[in-house]
């Protein structure tokens, strides 16, 4: 008797080690190979309904107004009109498009996101980013001060649905200053991490809005609201189209050898 309980008792704790490391399991890691005769889906993406309004900031009442005022385009009123949609011809730009739920293709593309300070604006409005590889420290996003005599101190967070978590705080001193935080994003998580968000402390209407994505295969719209992804693995995939200020849609294409699937998404 005493015998069949204490192989119970092994038993129990066992099956509690299996489950949990399964429910703990990493995630297939994205894997590079060559494609031959891939395929590729392009198209636009439309925007329904009434844009959003734009946003203001009164620089006479910011740090380096006498600067930002001459240099960042306002309103006679010392007004900063900052549009977060950009639709034209029902066509939106800055959208991030990107396959979700692939796991082997295409090699990375060997590119630095530039965020330029410039003029008291920050650029690009919308990109993505991704977790920097452990055999690289640099040259995945960069961050450089054009603004002459004015101090930008940019903080890189993620943004939960109820937590945010700062990466980084820089100082950028004057005119030149340029700060390398690709480190920083090695601590990407993809269980937490998806929209990654630029500021510049000193002057926040100043940011960037970028995705987090884990494979190469992606783009943001162009002002036409054009995008397209190339050298696609045959098979079915979900597409994401998001944008920051516009919200997420998904679909489902299946993607044919040395095709092309046009697309045409809507948000919001």
């Amino acid at each position: 008797m005493h015998k069949n309980l204490k192989t119970v008792f092994l038993v129990v704790p066992l099956a509690l080690i299996v489950s949990v490391s399964i429910a703990f399991a990493k995630k297939p890691k994205y894997t590079e190979v060559e494609i031959g005769n891939g395929g590729s889906i392009s198209g636009t993406i439309k925007f329904e309904g009434q844009v959003p309004p734009p946003s203001s900031v009164n620089l006479n009442n910011e740090k380096n107004s006498e600067f930002c005022l001459e240099n960042a385009s306002p309103t006679k009123q010392g007004e900063l009109i900052l549009h977060h949609v950009e639709v034209k011809n029902n066509k939106l730009k800055d959208a991030v498009v990107f396959i979700q739920n692939i796991v082997k293709g295409k090699p990375w593309a060997n590119k630095t996101l530039e965020i330029h300070f410039k003029d008291c604006l920050a650029f690009p409005k919308v990109d993505v980013v991704r977790k920097t590889p452990r055999i690289l420290t640099n040259n995945l996003v960069t961050i450089e001060n054009y603004d002459a005599g004015v101090l930008h101190n940019p903080k890189g967070f993620s943004i939960g649905k109820k937590t945010r978590k700062i990466f980084f705080k820089k100082w950028l001193l004057n005119k030149g200053a340029k700060v390398d935080v690709s480190k920083s994003m090695k601590q990407l998580k993809k269980e937490r991490d998806s929209h990654f968000y630029i500021e510049c402390e000193q002057h926040p209407w100043m940011s960037v809005s970028t995705r987090v994505v884990w494979n190469p295969y992606h783009d943001v719209s162009k002002s036409d609201g054009s995008f397209k992804i190339d050298q696609i693995p045959p098979g079915h995939y979900k597409i994401v189209v998001w944008h920051p200020y516009a919200g997420e849609t998904t679909t489902e294409v299946d993607i044919s050898a040395g095709k092309n699937t046009p697309l045409e998404l809507t948000l919001p």
